[in-house]
This record gives C-alpha cells, structure tokens and sequence, in this order.
C-alpha cells in the first residue's frame, strides 16, 4: 500500500463527493449558461446526474497524472478505467434499486451518487496498484472522449428514452 496514493484517493472521493454535490446546482446558479451546462445537470435525468460523477473524477486524476505517473505507470489507464465504470454505475443503481422498489427517493439516490463515486476511486486505486491492464489505454481515451462528446451533444439534443426524460417535466 502506498500512503500518498491512499491519501490521494481518499481526497479524490471527498473532491467529487463536493464537486458533485456544487455542480448539481451550477446550472441553475449560472442563469443557465450553456457552457455550465456542458458540466453540470440541466434536469433531473439520470443521464445529467452521470456528469456529477464523470466530470469531478475525470478532472481530479488528470490534476494527480503528473504527480504519479513515474511512481505509478498505471495511475492514468487506472483513473480512466475507474471514471468510466463509476460513471456508468449511476443508471446501473438507480434503475436497479428503484425497478425494485418501484420508485426512487432522494435519500437513495444521493447514497447511489456517493456509491458510484467510492466505485470510481476504490477501482482506480486497486487498478494503479496492481498495475492492471483491463483495457488498452488507447481504447480507454476513446471511450472517455465518446462519452464527453455524448455528454456535450445529448445536453441540447437528449434522446427521447427513459435514461434522459426529466421526471419532473412528466
């Protein structure tokens, strides 16, 4: 076990915990400006609720990558790996635990976000040590950019499935 980067990834899961938490309002509190919203949940859907997890963690393991990447070859592959699976969690859980109660709650749904953002860092933290190669780093890029782009594009031009319908505009 490596203490600075235990302590790196516990700051990582209070970093996107807080961020997460701010840019769930930074929409709103920015007179809903259309660069905000790029980052930050425009309704509550659960795929803008993904970018309260994506977002924060992505940014937090590229402001660590210069710090470990010679001590930790796999911490940027791990980051990405750990950012992605977090981030898909989020519509994992929440349709899983509100399929089976039949509705979803506030409370449970906030304990899905800080979930998804301990999936996150606990992954990265195990890939880096480990020095795992799951998926090529190359791929690993790609599939982070793809999501971004997605976040980007589906903000001004959601699909009309149930993982983007706002439900309080039904």
């Amino acid at each position: 076990m490596n203490k600075k980067l235990l302590f790196y990834t516990i700051g990582g899961v209070i970093f996107a915990s807080a961020s997460g938490f701010l840019l769930h309002f930074a929409y709103e509190y920015s007179r809903k400006n259309p660069i905000v919203a790029m980052f930050s949940p425009v309704n509550e859907s659960v795929w803008e609720h993904m970018k309260l997890v994506f977002f924060p963690s992505l940014l937090y393991y590229l402001a660590g990558w210069g710090f470990f990447f010679r001590s930790f070859p796999a911490f940027f592959r791990s980051g990405l790996a750990g950012t992605l699976t977090g981030t898909l969690a989020v519509p994992v859980i929440f349709y899983a635990y509100s399929g089976m109660i039949g509705k979803h709650f506030l409370a449970l749904d906030l304990l899905t976000f800080f979930l998804c953002v301990i999936i996150t860092f606990s992954l990265s933290y195990q890939l880096t040590i480990q020095n795992t190669r799951v998926i090529p780093t190359p791929l690993l890029v790609f599939l982070v950019v793809l999501l971004m782009v997605c976040f980007f594009i589906f903000t001004y031009s959601p699909p009309d499935i149930a993982l983007f319908l706002d439900p309080a505009s039904e």
